[in-house]
Order: C-alpha cells, then sequence, then structure tokens
C-alpha cells in the first residue's frame, strides 16, 4: 500500500482521537526512523519519551525474543522469573521497598490514588480522604487521572469526576499549604511538569511539600512516568533533590517500547494500604513485559546511561541556549538532562514549527501552551544535536523570510 492508503485506511478504522501527522513509519534504527516513502527522520521525541536506547537495539530485540520462547503470560495466580528479576532490579534503583507493575502509566496513577486512599482509611477509619495535586499537570486519561490532572480542558467533558481533589500551583508551597485540609490524604505532583511545558520543581518547593507532608501524615506521590528512568541525568528526577516519595509512578522508558508502567511505594506505606483483594490486573508484571523492565535496567548498568545523559546535557543546553539568543520568538529554554522545552512567544506557534520540523526530517513535538518539546533517546550525541539545531535554524529562518 501507499503512504496515503495506509493513512485512508486508518481514518476509516480507527477511532478519532488523536490528530496525526501525516506520516507513516515503518522501521527504525538508532536515532533515526524510516517512513513508507523511505525517507529517514531523527527522532528527538523517542515515541514521547519512551525509547530509551532508540530503535532497533540488538540486544534488547534478542532478550524479548528469548522470552517469547519461553513464555509470555502466566497471570498473577502464580509468580514468574522475569517479574521477580524484573522487581528487584526496579527497587534498586529506585530506592523504593515494594512494586507493583501495571500495563500503563495511567494505570500506576491509579493504582497510586488507591494506595493513598487506602492508606488513610487503614489509619483513621474514614473514606473521606482528599488529594492534592497541581495545576497543569498531566497524568493521564482514565477517570481517575484525568481527576487529578490540573488543566480544566481535559475534565470538563467527563464530569462528574472521582471527588475529594483540589488544586494547588506548580512551585508555590503557600499555595500547596492553603489546600491541605484534615482530610488531605495525599499531594501528588510530577518531579518535572511534562504535557504542562517542562517545568521542573524548584528544590525549596519539593522539600518545602516533604516537610508539610512527614508533619501532617500525608503521603508524598511523584508522577516520573515521563522524567524517570534517567531522563534528567538520574535515575528518577526525585535523586537531584533528595527529597523520596511515598510512592513513585513510572512508565516509558521503563519497558522502552513493551506496554509496561509501575507504582512504587515505601514499607511503611505497603505494609498499611493495599492488601489482598484491593487491586490487581490481568497483564500486569506478565513474563514479556517484565523480561522487557529487567533487559532495560540492565542496559542502563551495562552502558552506563547515566553518565552518558550527563556528559552530553550541557552541549545540548548549550547549543539550545544559543538558539533563544539567535530567534527573539524563542523566549527561554528550561528543562533538566534530555528533558527540554524552548518556549516560543505567541505569535510563533510551537505545531507549526513542530509540523516544520517533520517535514525537514526532524521528530519534535509541543508541550503546554507553546513549548516545543525535545525528548530524544538517551543514546543521542553531539552529532546528532548538531543535526537537530540545523534543521531547526532552516525552519525558522524560513518563517523570517
Amino acid at each position: 500500500m501507499t503512504k496515503n492508503e495506509y493513512i485512508e485506511n486508518a481514518e476509516q478504522s480507527l477511532l478519532h482521537t488523536y490528530v496525526r501527522y501525516p506520516v507513516v513509519f515503518e522501521r527504525g534504527e538508532g536515532m533515526y526512523l524510516y517512513d513508507t516513502d523511505g525517507k529517514r527522520y531523527l527522532d528527538c521525541y523517542a515515541g514521547i519519551a519512551v525509547l530509551a536506547f532508540g530503535h532497533a537495539d540488538k540486544k534488547y530485540n534478542q532478550e524479548l525474543k528469548k522470552q517469547i520462547d519461553h513464555v509470555i503470560h502466566v497471570s498473577n495466580l502464580f509468580y514468574n522469573v522475569p517479574a521477580v528479576e524484573a522487581s528487584e532490579k526496579l527497587l534498586a534503583v529506585s530506592e523504593m521497598d515494594r512494586v507493583f507493575f501495571t500495563n500503563s502509566g495511567t494505570e500506576a496513577i491509579e493504582g497510586a490514588l488507591k494506595a493513598a486512599r487506602k492508606y488513610r482509611y487503614q489509619r483513621t477509619g474514614k473514606n473521606d480522604g482528599e488529594i492534592i495535586a497541581m495545576e497543569h499537570s498531566f497524568h493521564g486519561r482514565s477517570m481517575g487521572a484525568v481527576s487529578v490532572t490540573g488543566t480544566e480542558h481535559y475534565r470538563t467533558p467527563f464530569e462528574p469526576l472521582i471527588g475529594g481533589v483540589r488544586f494547588a500551583t506548580f512551585n508555590d508551597l503557600e499555595s500547596v499549604k492553603q489546600a491541605v485540609t484534615d482530610k488531605t490524604c495525599a499531594i501528588l505532583l510530577e518531579t518535572v511538569q511534562g504535557e504542562g511545558g517542562i517545568y521542573p520543581a524548584k528544590p525549596g518547593f519539593l522539600q518545602g511539600v516533604r516537610k508539610l507532608c512527614d508533619e501532617k501524615d500525608i503521603l508524598l506521590i511523584l508522577d516520573e512516568i515521563q522524567c524517570g528512568m534517567g531522563r534528567t541525568g538520574k535515575m528518577f528526577a526525585w535523586q537531584h533533590y533528595g527529597v523520596k516519595p511515598d510512592i513513585l509512578t513510572t512508565a516509558k522508558a521503563l519497558g522502552c517500547g513493551v506496554p509496561v508502567g509501575a507504582f512504587l511505594m515505601t514499607e511503611r506505606v505497603a505494609a498499611d494500604s493495599l492488601a489482598p483483594g484491593d487491586h490487581g490486573t490481568t497483564y500486569g508484571g506478565n513474563p514479556l513485559a517484565c523480561a522487557a523492565v529487567s533487559t532495560v535496567l540492565d542496559l542502563f548498568k551495562e552502558r552506563d546511561i547515566l553518565s552518558h545523559v550527563n556528559e552530553i546535557t550541557p552541549y545540548l543546553e548549550e547549543r539550545l541556549d544559543a538558539l533563544v539568543d539567535a530567534y527573539p520568538c524563542i523566549e527561554a529554554r528550561r528543562g533538566l538532562g534530555f528533558m527540554q522545552g524552548l518556549a516560543f512567544a505567541e505569535d510563533t506557534p510551537a505545531s507549526e514549527i513542530a509540523s516544520a520540523a517533520i517535514e525537514n526530517g526532524l521528530l519534535v513535538i509541543t508541550a503546554g501552551s507553546n513549548v516545543l518539546r525535545i525528548v530524544p533517546p538517551l543514546i543521542i550525541e553531539r552529532t546528532h544535536i548538531d543535526e537537530m539545531i540545523r534543521i531547526l535554524k532552516n525552519v525558522l529562518d524560513g518563517r523570517k523570510g
């Protein structure tokens, strides 16, 4: 089939919940994707921060093929070897004590919310727990995750949502304190806001929220679905701040393409929250997904991915900062590690920049109201950054003309 035929067939069969770019990808290799016409694209969005090792990594593929030949699924009525191995490795790098594997980041948020409310119920006997979430946050598309997503247009069509949710201002500690009541059981936030526009938490804010939680026996839930798994130069972004959560959510690069997520917690929370019968999933923690997790964590260690991120980040930031200085339409750069955003002026829509970049063979996406989001595979090198900057300059110079 031709590209147009694929697109026409998709438009006839798939539910229209996405506005897709008119590109049909056929294969990938390393930092590049190739469409059905053979055109090559430099991938600087990594399937939305998923593909830490880029495309068609041989070691990753080999390990998954091995697992397929062993066993793919047994359900959680039994133990399986990859789940045990993956849990041990993930707990070691996350510094948490217990893990529950899910099928997605959204499901990880759902589990975290249930654990927080069960924790309050166990300790007080009351089922009135409230959650404080942040404005401009994004936590997923399910009813529970939408309920704690701090952007109104995501919530309005689906109301009434779950109750007991209050919103505070990210990086404003006083706003959080004002939202606390005697029913507050958890404070939920992204360590680096992603969809909201690439905003890292300020150290004083995160430390203040942790102190507030400790004083009032409130659980701190950190959503690191996008900013975790090495993207910021630490395995998890909270490790930059030394502010450990009570519950942590992760997904995206956890499986590097295989759909898998997880929520993790401290032993204190685990001992007083979810018990047998409280939560479950048929596919969560299945052998194939956990083989992916186990392999990903092995490759992070074998290839010293964190050192690479920290080595290359200054060059990435330097080249992006030079763009900010050269083009008045770019107002700022912000981010951590390989999670960067360029904030554009209102008269230069980031969506148009992204579309033009894609036409020129560069895959980038948007975030927030007008931010170009750059979340490349963690294997990106200086030469790829130079190629990205060259294409972005061509796009921006073209707008001047």
